[in-house]
């Protein structure tokens, strides 16, 4: 088996390497390549990726590269945790909300779909590449919007195999099985539903064991504690459902932008002087094992919800995991072709979404209508079709007023020129 990941010199990467060192064995994992374009970067992780490898007696090969034709020919599977414009380009998607008092975060509002509108046509020249190099590999994206992107690839490049991962929905089962004692988490079964940072859970179980009025209060009892829940307890208790993390954004949007206006770093400045750290720790010839700042970067578990989800694929193991992928009519009264994050069942042949009940009108109404935003993005950032942008804007709960869309837009655009030189074509 040979993987390649895409956006090596992450300093997530660490964290990904200790889960094929120690599920190397199951996958049959022959063969890993890092690739990414900052050359200088990937020698400083990949060089403690190496590392790692050795101490461990070298279970397969690692080979880093930033020629990406030559690293994806003839590999398995692919996956994706680019960060289009690294750092700086989130700094100026927070800045950019800030500037309009709008919500910056990287993958929600304003910030999400300049992330995105960056990010899709670049995964999909990779699914272009993969179908004349390595067409029957598969594609795991980790990159953020990470459901956007995936709605990009299973409408525009269905011929790719691909799938759509995120740390979020194991977290939650990762607390379900914490408060049980059980140490594997992928037994919890959640009725989790929506789309990726969008979504609700409406029960919890354990086999034949409903584990929800207990799960329920814990969460209730969790937001009572909480300085800053996505909802209040109260307003949770009548909702019915366990509101999770990003729903703060829509649900508490006035609390998060009285914290934006203060003054003090960006989350983007927070995590530059993390990985500015981390870096120089890997740098280090001597260090041969993560080190706990990792944890402070997010992502936590990353490796964990990768890995098993390929052992689900390569092994045929019909393990039920949370993804995002098209759902085939099993969220009713919804589009059939619309990727959302969902319990699926993984084998060989892919991700099979599992029924589930319908979604409130409370919360499909939010849903539908960042999914049109979806859509429209995902359909902009390969024809560099400005009004897709600005309806797109003017339909997110979270956009800005329509009087100053179209001037918010130029300045969107304005800042992410150099990414987007599509939409500045005469």
């Amino acid at each position: 088996m040979k993987v390649v990941t895409i956006g090596g010199g992450s300093t997530y990467t660490p964290e990904l390497m200790q889960g094929f060192l120690e599920g190397y064995e199951k996958l049959g994992l022959e063969e890993l390549v890092l690739v990414d374009i900052d050359r200088e970067r990937l020698e400083v992780v990949g060089g403690f990726a190496q590392r790692m490898v050795m101490e461990a007696s070298q279970p397969f090969r690692l080979l880093l590269e930033t020629d990406l034709e030559k690293a994806i020919q003839d590999a398995d599977v692919v996956t994706t945790q680019i960060r289009v414009g690294q750092m700086p380009a989130r700094k100026q998607d927070e800045l950019l909300g800030k500037r309009w008092d709008l919500v910056g975060q990287e993958t929600t509002g304003v910030g999400g779909m300049a992330k995105a509108l960056r990010t899709v046509p670049v995964v999909l020249d990779l699914a272009q590449k993969m179908k004349r190099l390595c067409p029957h590999a598969w594609l795991i994206n980790f990159a953020n919007p990470s459901g956007l992107i995936t709605e990009a690839l299973q409408r525009y490049a269905p011929e790719i195999r691909s799938v759509g991962l995120c740390n979020s929905p194991l977290g939650y089962q990762m607390e379900v099985a914490k408060e049980i004692e059980l140490d594997d988490p992928f037994q919890v079964e959640l009725d989790y539903i929506g789309l990726n940072h969008l979504a609700w859970i409406w029960g919890a179980r354990l086999g034949e064991q409903d584990l929800w009025e207990t799960t329920f209060q814990r969460a209730l009892q969790e937001a009572e504690k909480e300085e800053d829940p996505p909802v209040s307890a109260k307003i949770m208790r009548r909702l019915g459902a366990i509101c999770t993390y990003y729903l703060r954004y829509y649900y508490r949007t006035q609390s998060v932008l009285e914290k934006q206006r203060k003054d003090g770093p960006t989350r983007a400045d927070e995590v530059m002087a993390i990985e500015k750290k981390l870096l120089s720790q890997y740098a280090d010839p001597d260090l041969t094992a993560m080190p706990p700042e990792l944890m402070e970067r997010g992502g936590a578990y990353y490796s964990t919800a990768a890995i098993r989800l390929m052992e689900s694929i390569v092994l045929d193991k019909k393990e039920t995991h949370i993804v995002n992928t098209r759902h085939d009519g099993a969220v009713p009264g919804l589009p059939k072709d619309w990727v959302m994050e969902i319990p699926c069942v993984i084998d060989s042949n892919g991700a099979h979404p599992l029924p589930t009940k319908p979604l409130p009108l409370f919360a499909e109404g939010l849903l539908r209508t960042v999914k049109g935003v979806e859509l429209l993005i995902a359909e902009a950032a390969q024809t560099g079709n400005r009004d897709a942008v600005l309806q797109a804007l003017i339909a997110h709960p979270l956009g800005p007023d329509s009087d100053v869309a179209e001037e918010f837009l130029e300045d969107m655009l304005a800042v992410n020129k150099k990414y987007l030189l599509l939409f500045h074509e005469s």
